[in-house]
């Protein structure tokens, strides 16, 4: 009984209020509250386009949730962890004495021994700049610190994010995706028309075009690639890359590339009018011939076996891709299939989507170098989807009149959207014209271009 009475007595509700005010979003924001309530503006507006639209929902709705969720002001901290500072030099933590230089703003400058009055009185620039200062300035690092790497980081308490980014970090969830999309893959069209092959590398020219334009505006190299890897309208492509090359820009590359697939309806149907005469449009194909099981369990081997021997970094994404498609097609492992199809790529897309989106924070998002990626990530498309168009023209010609243009639009990795808009134009020129099969063949080319196109880059840049 004394001891309750004494912790009743010890209690003190004004200082339990100040505790909850201090735990408030208000008081352990990273960002200033303006930059977060913008943040989940966008988000919103990705959430309107996602339901309301119905652009592209499985993804949309994940990403804007994960964007709106992350840039509630204070939940980085929970939901990742507690954010601070680690200078390393070659991947190797500082230590000064025998603790490491890794940690809060507060918990470096006790190490330091400033003063806490001292740190209190600074914005938060002038604090970082005087621990920086500080560090660089003691003489057992003054010879290498032109060499020390300061990293912005969850230093402690790692939240429930945290632990599925890992997914991302260690590019584990893209292939399981490619996994699920080949067991979802019919390569029939392609093997039947294997000129649709054509199409779908002249689709890429949007990822080569973009990573030009990206250099050339200041990118680095690697950032360059990331960026452009968007013009293959292939998400986990573009995470897989991205994370591999310049994963300080996967906020924006993903949201980038994710929001144009999904619109896509809007993007391809005018640029594809503009390059296409309306007699072309309504050119109607010859129907596929039939492809053998036999052909279509031989071909994801040999994909595997020519592509892995000639680009070895292209493996991890085509080669989940067609032991997917292999699956599919042996037809003896039915509940491997449909789980790889279904459950599996169901539960990734919905963890990739949500990690994806929670990264683009106001801080990193809200910048010169998004936005330009963002208005890059629209040419991108559109020089893809016209690389495949001009070739497909081009072998309409040569085939005289036997192969409609538009298929060759279908040549970027959407799949199946591309190929469906491929039909639905044909045929508001020909109400006869189906063109949907013949566009697949192009369409799921592209998926294998880009898997090819993103080893190409990242074997140029060594990743």
């Amino acid at each position: 009984m004394f001891n309750i009475i004494t912790t009743l007595q010890s209690f003190s509700m004004v200082e339990s209020l100040e505790n909850l005010w201090r735990s408030t979003g208000f008081m352990t924001s990273l960002t200033p509250i303006w930059q977060n309530l913008i943040m989940m503006a966008i988000a919103c507006l990705l959430i309107y386009l996602a339901v309301a639209k119905e652009f592209e929902p499985n993804l949309l709705l994940a990403i804007g949730f994960g964007m709106f969720i992350i840039n509630i002001p204070g939940a980085y901290n929970i939901l990742y962890g507690t954010y601070g500072y680690t200078f390393a030099v070659d991947g190797e933590t500082l230590m000064y004495g025998e603790q490491a230089l890794s940690g809060t703003i507060a918990e470096l400058a006790n190490i330091l021994g400033i003063a806490e009055d001292t740190i209190n009185s600074l914005s938060m620039v002038d604090k970082v700049k005087l621990i920086e200062d500080t560090i660089f300035a003691l003489p057992q690092f003054e010879a290498i610190k032109d060499s020390i790497i300061v990293s912005h980081e969850v230093v402690a308490d790692q939240g429930l994010f945290f632990y599925l980014y890992k997914g991302v970090e260690w590019v584990i969830y893209p292939p399981l995706i490619f996994l699920g999309i080949g067991a979802m893959t019919d390569f029939g069209p392609l093997i039947a028309n294997p000129k649709s092959l054509i199409m779908g590398a002249a689709a890429q020219l949007g990822i080569f075009v973009t990573f030009i334009i990206a250099i050339n505006i200041g990118f680095t190299g690697e950032e360059a690639a990331a960026i452009g890897i968007i013009g293959g309208a292939d998400g986990p492509t573009a995470i897989y890359v991205t994370v591999k090359l310049a994963a300080h820009l996967l906020p924006a590359i993903s949201v980038a590339a994710y929001s144009y697939m999904a619109l896509i309806k809007v993007i391809q149907p005018p640029i594809m009018k503009l390059l296409t005469t309306k007699k072309e449009r309504g050119i109607v194909m010859e129907q596929l011939r039939p492809v053998s099981k036999t052909e279509k369990v031989i071909f994801p081997i040999a994909v595997t076996g020519i592509v892995g021997i000639i680009l070895p970094s292209a493996i991890p994404l085509l080669g989940m891709l067609m032991l997917g498609n292999l699956m599919k097609e042996s037809g003896v492992v039915p509940r491997l299939t449909n789980t790889a199809k279904n459950e599996l790529i169901n539960i990734i897309t919905i963890l990739l989507g949500v990690i994806v989106g929670s990264k683009a924070t106001a801080d990193v998002f809200l910048n010169t170098s998004t936005l330009l990626i963002i208005l890059i990530g629209v040419f991108a498309f559109a020089f893809g989807t016209a690389g495949g168009l001009l070739i497909g023209k081009l072998m309409s010609k040569l085939s005289k009149g036997k192969i409609n243009p538009l298929i060759g639009s279908a040549g970027v990795s959407a799949v199946p959207m591309a190929a469906r808009i491929s039909h639905m134009v044909g045929q508001e020129e020909n109400p006869n014209n189906y063109l949907l099969m013949h566009a697949m063949g192009p369409n799921v080319a592209g998926v294998i271009g880009s898997a090819v196109a993103a080893g190409v880059l990242l074997a140029i840049f060594g990743a």
